[in-house]
């Protein structure tokens, strides 16, 4: 099976499994940006939403359960809308989730700079749901057959095939088992790091900012970068 090893080796890293690191990079980043200049929301972790929309109700916490069943609507509206636009209009053109997540997050900035002067400097939470909508809608950056095939924000899916990856390498497999997803998750947890130190700099209003330029930069890469190698629809 030499030839289907050399082919798994080979796309660790083309030009998708480049892309899937930018843009994992990016989802750790506005994670982090939510969560900073916030009373502490998940834009990124559905997880830890879900068990915030259950067991608050538990602690008393009502505003918590709701504004958690809240971010969870938005992500998954994030999602279906990306997921409908790539059917209808974006099947050529890969940086499409990108250019959605860029328009959220400009329409975020917006919403925060307007409420930022009856504010504190905690970023609001209507904005933070425009930003849940986006990371649900960059979530849908790579697709292969009708379903999503790199979950960008989905770090325990990651980690676990991470794990089975290096089993089957101590069973006698090959490096290429793990090491693409320990890359995607290396780059999740350098956005998220990036993230945290860009919120060390700049102030709670600016934060939301920072990402929407961030996040416009990253749409360039995808159109100039991937759009010329092939679409990522299957």
């Amino acid at each position: 099976m030499p030839d289907q090893e050399d082919s798994r080796r080979a796309a660790l890293f083309n030009a998708e499994a480049r892309l899937s690191w930018v843009l994992a990079a990016l989802a750790g980043l506005l994670g982090a940006a939510a969560f900073m200049h916030t009373a502490g929301y998940f834009v990124t972790f559905m997880t830890g939403n879900t068990e915030r929309a259950v067991l608050g109700h538990f602690h008393d916490e009502p505003r918590v359960a709701i504004a958690a069943i809240e971010l969870l609507a938005a992500f998954l509206s994030g999602v279906v809308v990306a997921s409908w636009c790539r059917r209808r209009y974006w099947s050529g053109h890969p940086h499409g989730p990108t250019l959605l997540t860029t328009a959220c997050l400009a329409v975020a900035s917006a919403l925060d700079i307007l409420l930022y002067h009856a504010a504190s400097e905690r970023i609001a939470f209507v904005p933070i749901l425009f930003v849940a909508f986006g990371v649900g809608a960059l979530n849908t950056s790579f697709v292969q057959n009708g379903e999503v095939s790199v979950p960008l924000s989905y770090v325990t899916g990651t980690v676990v095939k991470l794990g089975q990856g290096i089993e089957r390498h101590i069973s006698g497999g090959d490096y290429a088992d793990w090491l693409g997803y320990f890359l995607l998750y290396a780059c999740f947890a350098l956005g998220a790091l990036f993230g945290g130190l860009l919120s060390l700099l700049v102030p709670g209003w600016a934060m939301l900012i920072t990402a929407t330029i961030v996040c416009l930069i990253v749409t360039g890469y995808t159109h100039l970068h991937l759009d010329r190698h092939g679409p990522l629809v299957r």
